[in-house]
């Protein structure tokens, strides 16, 4: 469940006045509503109702009112038969009930909110180093202090984790703090595992099962002035000036000193079934109730932390640093320390992991987390990993037992990009090949169990089942004979069924998400496959390409402008001439260019391989290159969730001299001149795969033509919810005229990178004060078949800047040419 600005806006358009408002956009709205309420008498403005009062003063107003009946007659004291007596919204009735005679008047009084922390979990040291933190005797302090409540680990134990982790920005801290924290719960609530990592992951559930909280800025505004005694203008002041929903509710509790009930302790599993109940609720009331949870969980917070990471939860941006693959490093490590009290798998003492060398420890390390990792890319739910984990820790049987499922997609394998076809060709020099036209489609992964159930998913594990009815009554027809079950792979592209014309990716983006009746289907698709990952029970994740292909060929029906083969030519780096003509054969058919996959896993030449260069992080390449010696051989097989140089994208706008990124619009300045009337130049930042953040890159005013500027500056209107206040997680030294909410990502051409000390793009990662910028950046369009979940990272920049630094080094070093190659010529 990723950030607002992170979630990409499905099935609803952009205008469409249905879709939830950010936090901002309702303070915006607020502002106006205050300035009436500031033209009120002070009669009017007394006649606020109960409801609209902060805890603390509805309080104060009962309790005067409960004054002034003590002083009155006892006759005088009930109230009229049938007048139901007030009661705050968020009590229940029999919690409140009006004085009577046999009963204590002042029953009701405000509870001073000071002193409610839980300072035993506040003051557990999880950033230590996991080789010196003692989760044991933490463990056994916890146990003795949660069983007073129940005996489930605490909300605020979670909140100490957070704190520490988003306190520095050192990945090993972050690792560390993760580490002992799920130490911690694994040896005093194991139960309690499952949800923490949820809650830390700012999930709820897999990305296929779609299970979204579906909450609007006013919910959470409504709550934030319900339960902490905010008015509007308030509340707007206080966002303009943090830029944080979590930090204002932080603020806020800070600044409650009373509160009408003494909070219930939170617990890491009552959050997580809160946000549960929030998910599932539907239809008529569904937002009422969304609103009382979401009021529940902020009156029982125990402090300013834990009310500024309830809310940071709520609005889906946790800002912790924990993404995907650091807690699964962390998840690795935990149980390599630690297990459940009655599991028998093995894990290592403390004393003796202290007395390895680093390297050696690193190396065991590396080995419990491919094994997490591994298994997490085979079959992406922490439901099923955790409870794994818990049964039998980090062992080989992990890949067995959370392995690859049918109606479960694995992430998908993805291809290294190479500047251009010599790079490419020298990459593979020496090994068989395959070249597969790369089409301007939608990846799918389509599943087929025995009873002819089928499901499919986007290259980000979306399931898209509803949007393809015609594929899905297509596999009945293209399923062999021999074949009862099957994952296999392909690009779905909108086709011309009469002649087969490929058509351009923006017809496909037309056909609806969900519900598609397949009678009223007006753009028709193929799938064009090219791989075949599981066959009849049998995973072929291990298999060599040419193996599987064969497999996905012979055992296949083709149907012509609906099911086929990607177009391929086999080659070796000695066809360079062959292997152009069919890539501009791709570039001719309107592909994007070609994909080039190695065949098999052994070489037929003593030469040395080029280097793999795995990444476990989808967005991530890796930045460090292969130090001498002999380059590991490239694998053949199937390699879920990496990005390796067995299989090769050469694109169209791929070059020597330019290379293109994927950026992120956070803000622009208003125009001079002719442009004034538009946003120009607009701001753009990269993506940290690590906090999340985003790093501002450059800024641009060059691609953009007047109809884009227009539409541009209709959608980033002022007052819109698309404008939003200075946002906390976006990293810039400036002040635009205005901040956009990242939405949307744009392909960007530039001429070269540069080091910068005023944009913050990839800082610390070449220079420890200097970020990276591009000279002469130009806009080339929209990549609406992104989201910003996969816009340029941050480490791909800092790559890039030292292959070019590497360029610039070779060629200063070159002896000057003859002139007559140069082509001078003298006069």
């Amino acid at each position: 469940m990723s950030s607002p600005a992170k979630k990409r806006k499905r099935d609803v358009p952009v205008s469409s006045p249905y879709r939830n408002r950010s936090i901002a956009s309702f303070f915006q709205g607020q502002a106006a509503k205050q300035a009436d309420n500031a033209e009120q008498t002070p009669s009017t403005v007394s006649e606020d109702t109960d409801q609209t009062l902060s805890d603390e003063a509805l309080a104060r107003k009962l309790q005067e009112e409960w004054n002034r009946q003590d002083a009155a007659p006892a006759s005088d004291t009930q109230a009229p038969t049938g007048e139901p007596f007030a009661t705050p919204s968020n009590t229940k009735d029999d919690e409140l009930e009006p004085p009577n005679k046999t009963q204590k008047r002042n029953t009701l009084s405000l509870q001073s909110s000071t002193g409610t922390e839980d300072t035993i979990s506040l003051a557990v040291p999880f950033d230590q180093s996991p080789l010196t933190f003692d989760s044991t005797k933490c463990a056994e302090e916890l146990k003795g202090h949660w069983a007073a409540t129940g005996g489930d680990a605490s909300y605020a134990l979670l909140t100490r984790a957070f704190v520490l982790a988003n306190a520095t920005t050192s990945r090993i801290k972050i690792v560390d703090t993760l580490v002992n924290f799920l130490r911690v719960l694994i040896e005093a609530d194991p139960s309690s595992v499952l949800p923490a990592v949820w809650l830390a992951t700012n999930s709820i559930s897999p990305p296929y099962d779609e299970l979204e909280l579906g909450l609007g800025g006013s919910s959470i505004s409504k709550a934030l002035k319900k339960i902490y005694g905010l008015n509007s203008q308030g509340l707007k002041s206080l966002y303009d000036k943090l830029g944080d929903a979590g930090d204002v509710a932080f603020e806020a509790k800070k600044r409650q000193s009373f509160t009408l009930m003494k909070p219930k302790p939170l617990t890491v599993k009552g959050v997580y079934q809160s946000l549960q109940k929030i998910a599932m609720s539907k239809g008529t009331g569904s937002q009422e109730t969304k609103q009382r949870i979401v009021e529940k969980l902020l009156q029982d917070t125990r402090g300013a932390e834990e009310s500024r990471y309830i809310v940071r939860t709520l609005v889906q941006n946790l800002r912790i640093g924990a993404v995907k693959i650091t807690m699964l490093i962390a998840l690795a490590r935990a149980f390599l320390y630690s297990k459940p009290e009655g599991a028998d798998f093995a894990v290592r003492s403390q004393q003796e992991l202290a007395c390895l060398k680093k390297e050696d420890l690193a190396e065991i390390y590396n080995n419990a987390e491919e094994i997490v990792k591994a298994s997490y890319a085979r079959h992406p739910d922490y439901n099923d990993l955790v409870p794994c984990l818990l049964e039998i820790g980090v062992t080989e049987e992990l890949l067995v037992r959370c392995g690859l499922q049918l109606h479960i997609p694995l992430r998908p394998m993805l291809g290294s990009i190479t500047r251009d076809l010599s790079e490419m060709l020298t990459k593979l020099q020496g090994r068989d090949f395959t070249c597969e036209y790369k089409y301007d489609g939608q990846r799918a992964q389509v599943h087929c169990d025995e009873n002819g159930k089928v499901s499919i998913f986007s290259r980000h594990l979306e399931n898209m089942t509803e949007k393809y009815p015609d594929l899905v009554s297509l596999v009945p027809q293209i399923r062999g004979e021999s074949v009862s079950s099957f994952i296999l792979e392909g690009e779905v592209v909108a086709v011309d069924q009469e002649t087969g014309e490929l058509q351009a990716f923006q017809i496909l983006t037309n056909r609806a998400k969900k519900n598609v009746d397949i009678g009223t289907i007006k753009i028709n698709v193929c799938l064009f496959s090219f791989d075949l990952m599981y066959l009849n029970g049998t995973p072929l994740l291990d298999r060599p390409f040419r193996e599987r292909r064969e497999l996905l060929r012979s055992l296949f029906v083709e149907i012509p402008n609906r099911f086929t083969w990607v177009k391929s030519f086999d080659a070796t780096s000695a066809d360079s001439e062959a292997v152009l003509e069919f890539f501009k054969g791709a570039t001719d058919t309107k592909c994007e260019g070609i994909m080039v996959k190695v065949l098999d896993n052994v070489s037929k030449s003593n030469n040395p391989e080029p280097s793999e260069t795995p990444n476990n992080d989808i967005d991530k390449p890796d930045p460090k290159p292969a130090k001498g010696g002999r380059r590991k051989a490239l694998l053949s097989t199937y390699e879920p969730d990496k990005r390796l140089e067995s299989w090769l994208k050469v694109k169209k706008d791929y070059s020597t001299s330019s290379e293109t990124l994927d950026l992120i619009p956070v803000g622009g300045w208003h125009g001079q001149g002719r442009k004034a009337k538009w946003w120009s130049p607009i701001l753009l930042a990269v993506r940290n795969p690590e906090t999340g953040s985003l790093e501002a890159v450059t800024k641009c005013m060059s691609g953009f033509t007047d109809k884009f500027y227009q539409a541009n500056k209709d959608k980033y209107t002022e007052g819109s919810p698309n404008v939003i206040s200075r946002p906390s997680y976006v990293e810039y030294y400036g002040e635009p005229d205005v901040w956009f909410e990242p939405q949307e990502v744009w392909e960007m051409a530039f001429a070269d990178i540069t080091l910068s000390p005023t944009y913050t793009a990839a800082i610390g990662l070449v220079s420890d004060e200097r970020g990276l910028s591009l000279r002469f950046p130009r806009f080339l369009r929209v990549r609406e078949d992104k989201s910003i979940d996969e816009a340029t990272t941050s480490d791909y920049l800092a790559l890039l800047w030292r292959k070019q630094f590497e360029r610039s080094q070779k060629e200063e070093a070159k002896p000057p040419a003859p002139d007559a190659e140069l082509g001078w010529q003298e006069e």
